[in-house]
């Protein structure tokens, strides 16, 4: 079967989302290897990268809207259209995040604060995870896997209420370092965001096979 040249712009576009998705999911976990090694050049080095999701997301941006204008798709498949460029704003933030948490590790002023934290690290994997199977479920067309990702946001904002509870009591024994807790907080603050960023991109998944969604939208 000759494949139509739709359907080979439609992989072109799929593997770019791939790409990006994985691009933000790298910047993610380098801040947070940042932050647990107190890594400034690797902070640095997320900070310039940054400017590629935003190219990025033009890129695909562009496809999405020749793909539009061009092929002048309908029904399910301009659905998919629209979800990818919906889902790249996501993806752009989600890299904003990661820039975020690299620029509060720079701000923390002493390395050892807050040293034995797991909790933030652990935080991460969940919410990486989520951002990783979003664009799986979109590329794949797998439903399940999107509903089965927005409900993971649950253990992210868990997460988030622990971290915050275990820092007033740390403040609480050490107020000297409650700038250090702040930009702490902020971090977990971030990752919840980027959670739900992840489960802004599930909708969309959702949107895009079944026509419904629930505008719930993250800005």
């Amino acid at each position: 079967m000759v494949r139509t040249k739709f359907e080979k712009e439609m992989d072109r576009l799929h593997l770019e989302l791939i790409e990006m998705g994985s691009f933000v999911e790298t910047a993610i976990d380098d801040s947070i290897k940042a932050f647990k090694n107190n890594d400034l050049d690797l902070c640095k080095t997320i900070i310039e990268n940054d400017k590629q999701a935003n190219d990025m997301e033009k890129r695909i941006e562009s496809r999405c809207l020749w793909l539009i204008v061009r092929e002048q798709p309908i029904a399910s498949d301009l659905r998919k259209i629209t979800t990818a460029l919906k889902m790249i704003t996501d993806m752009e933030r989600i890299g904003d995040h990661a820039v975020d948490i690299a620029e509060l590790v720079i701000r923390i002023t002493d390395e050892n604060t807050f040293a034995d934290s797991i909790h933030i690290p652990q935080m991460s994997a969940v919410a990486i995870e989520m951002v990783r199977n979003a664009v799986t479920a979109y590329v794949n067309y797998d439903l399940p896997l999107a509903h089965a990702t927005e409900a993971k946001d649950d253990i992210v904002d868990e997460y988030f209420n622990l971290i915050k509870h275990e820092l007033v009591e740390i403040f609480k024994d050490q107020p000297q370092n409650m700038d250090n807790a702040i930009d702490f907080l902020l971090i977990a603050k971030y990752l919840e965001r980027i959670a739900d960023h992840a489960v802004n991109i599930c909708e969309w998944v959702h949107f895009s096979q079944t026509g419904e969604h629930k505008n719930t939208l993250i800005f």
